[in-house]
């Protein structure tokens, strides 16, 4: 069978690719940047499509920690907003995190059922894409999508994972798959600066965010699946997998 990749996003494009691929969830601000923030810090965490969810989730853990928001507003029974530099501040990593964001684990609870699922943001991604490229002949790339938008970091990380795997031979699956890829692949983590997620960041005073996921670019060896309703961490032989970075990956 031939290698193939394709860049989709939103929720509703999940099936599509229900059975036959592996599915990659990338909503970089801010929802997997924050999954994968408390995975690598060694934290339970539980993402949920819905505040209802959540505190149900939640009743069935010890001590759980409720973070996210809905239609970018943080829930008056939560503990914290869904914020990585806010939680990677924290110390409390016995604590499991429910995760609820408006976009990004609406698209991870649509995968549920899908052969593979993995979670992408800025700081896994070439890993990512070489263990993809080691386990599976078809991957999907979905962007979160916001207020119906492919919004610029979400279609930068796709790219980058796509690429990555079209370097080692996938074919895209669509046109506007390559287009994505030959548009972003090569951009730096900055040009999402234009993104209408940075300007909700500064209108909201949560640039805190923004430098969280600028200042940590490519700086984890692992790779994060979700399975049975947890983000799950597992450790590839990094020699494997890992490829050259590009200068932006150096200079950021």
């Amino acid at each position: 069978m031939d290698k193939s990749v394709v860049i989709d996003y939103l929720a509703d494009s999940v099936a599509r690719y229900r059975s036959g691929w592996a599915v990659v969830v990338v909503d970089v601000i801010r929802a997997t940047t924050t999954a994968i923030t408390a995975a690598a810090a060694g934290r339970r965490c539980i993402p949920v499509p819905s505040v209802e969810a959540a505190l149900a989730a939640a009743r069935l853990l010890e001590n759980p920690l409720l973070a996210g928001e809905a239609g970018g507003t943080q829930p008056i029974a939560f503990e914290m907003d869904n914020s990585p530099a806010q939680l990677a501040s924290r110390s409390d990593v016995h604590r499991p995190l429910v995760l609820v964001s408006s976009s990004g684990t609406k698209v991870i609870h649509a995968a549920v059922g899908c052969d593979a699922v993995y979670l992408g943001c800025f700081r896994s991604h070439s890993v990512l894409a070489g263990y993809l490229a080691c386990h599976h002949d078809r991957v999907a790339v979905i962007g979160a999508g916001s207020k119906g938008e492919f919004r610029e970091e979400d279609q930068i990380c796709c790219a980058w994972i796509a690429g990555a795997l079209i370097g080692r031979g996938y074919q895209p699956e669509s046109v506007k798959t390559a287009d994505i890829v030959r548009r972003w692949r090569d951009a730096a983590p900055s040009a999402c600066l234009r993104s209408p997620s940075v300007d909700f960041l500064r209108r909201t005073g949560q640039l805190r965010d923004l430098d969280f996921i600028l200042g940590h670019i490519d700086d984890l060896p692992q790779v994060f699946e979700v399975r049975d309703g947890e983000v799950r961490v597992i450790h590839p032989t990094v020699r494997m997998y890992q490829r050259p970075r590009t200068q932006w990956s150096r200079a950021v």
